[in-house]
């Protein structure tokens, strides 16, 4: 099958004018799973899932060739206040589509899927896999985690998001942290009890004023910031618990592990991860592929948002059509130029490509 960058590129936005329309909030994406999977199929592909995950891969695949993934996900935070459209109906409009989801992530994964058809008929020097994943938006295990362990080996990755198509060579990373101090109750009139939300103010404090000594070029500091608080019950009891959550944006210096080891070692209360595996990451500049794209006038730069790069543990670059400004916003859009450029930029920058 000989395919037509028009064509595809037509097909590409048909397609997600289709997705658009199904509502594939986190964890509730098995309807547009269902709808890829129709149209993998019908472009002449059988694609594996586990959960509402696809993937397709190279019909030449061999075992003697590195591996390229293409990586974007299908689904959507729950549409903000504030749309003045229905954000479920695509609508075309001064050369612009709107829907939800429509820039974060389907045009990405339209783009990436079609490039993938494209770069398929022609003999690359490597295997392709296209992995349209789910739970994205929650960082959820059910999404990309759980299946990179059935994909073999992978050389490179590339992560479909909205990025002008400017490659992001590093993103920050997350580790939520819960904190607890804890004191004694007592009567607020007499002088009686330990109030924890003094215990808590230290920790507070030490969050607010501290500064790790190792500053990424491309990321910055590390940032903590505290962003809920919770203590007592009535106004006249000296609470004996007081609650707290911060939100750790990593840079690709130090791993969650190790910012949570010095947190533990400055602070007076309980300190709980929700979880240390959303790392940041780094690809060189002297990967082949960003090479590339420096050679054709992109701009590699350093994200602050968080992807599913942080679960992958080989050298990955996000890059999409569209702008992340526009993801989670009320009347969020995609250019549809944005999409054809998305197409023909993938595959000038993948063609041939030797890893």
């Amino acid at each position: 099958m000989n395919f037509d960058i028009d064509a595809l590129y037509y097909n590409a936005v048909d397609l997600l004018k289709e997705m658009i329309a199904i509502p594939s909030f986190s964890r509730d994406e098995y309807d547009v799973a269902d709808k890829i999977s129709d149209y993998m199929k019908s472009m002449g592909y059988e694609p594996k899932r586990k959960g509402n995950n696809l993937w397709i891969q190279s019909k030449d695949f061999s075992d003697a060739k590195p591996t390229i993934l293409l990586n974007s996900h299908i689904d959507t935070v729950k549409p903000v206040s504030g749309w003045n459209k229905d954000p479920f109906v695509p609508e075309e409009e001064n050369g612009r589509l709107y829907g939800l989801g429509s820039n974060d992530a389907g045009a990405s994964l339209v783009s990436l899927m079609h490039t993938f058809f494209i770069l398929s008929e022609k003999t690359q020097d490597y295997n392709l896999i296209f992995l349209a994943t789910c739970e994205e938006e929650v960082s959820g295990k059910g999404g990309v985690e759980t299946v990179l362990p059935e994909l073999p080996k992978i050389e490179f990755g590339i992560v479909g998001e909205p990025t002008k198509m400017n490659p992001a060579i590093a993103e920050k990373g997350l580790m939520v942290l819960d904190c607890i101090a804890y004191g004694k109750s007592g009567h607020a009139a007499r002088n009686e009890g330990d109030n924890a939300i003094y215990k808590a103010m230290h920790d507070i404090e030490w969050f607010r004023r501290f500064e790790l000594p190792e500053v990424s070029e491309l990321l910055g500091p590390v940032k903590m910031t505290v962003t809920m608080i919770n203590a007592g019950t009535q106004h006249n009891v000296v609470p004996d618990r007081c609650t707290f959550v911060v939100d750790v944006r990593s840079n690709e210096l130090y791993s969650n592990q190790e910012l949570f080891d010095i947190i533990n070692k400055h602070t007076l209360g309980e300190v709980i991860p929700r979880s240390l595996r959303l790392n940041s990451s780094r690809i060189a500049l002297e990967n082949p592929f960003i090479e590339r794209a420096v050679m054709i006038g992109k701009e590699p730069y350093g994200s602050p948002t968080l992807s599913d790069q942080s679960m992958m543990p080989f050298p990955t670059v996000k890059i999409g059509p569209g702008d992340s400004a526009r993801s989670h916003t009320a009347d969020e859009y995609i250019r549809l130029d944005e999409i054809r450029e998305g197409i023909e930029l993938y595959v000038k920058l993948l063609d041939g490509l030797r890893i």
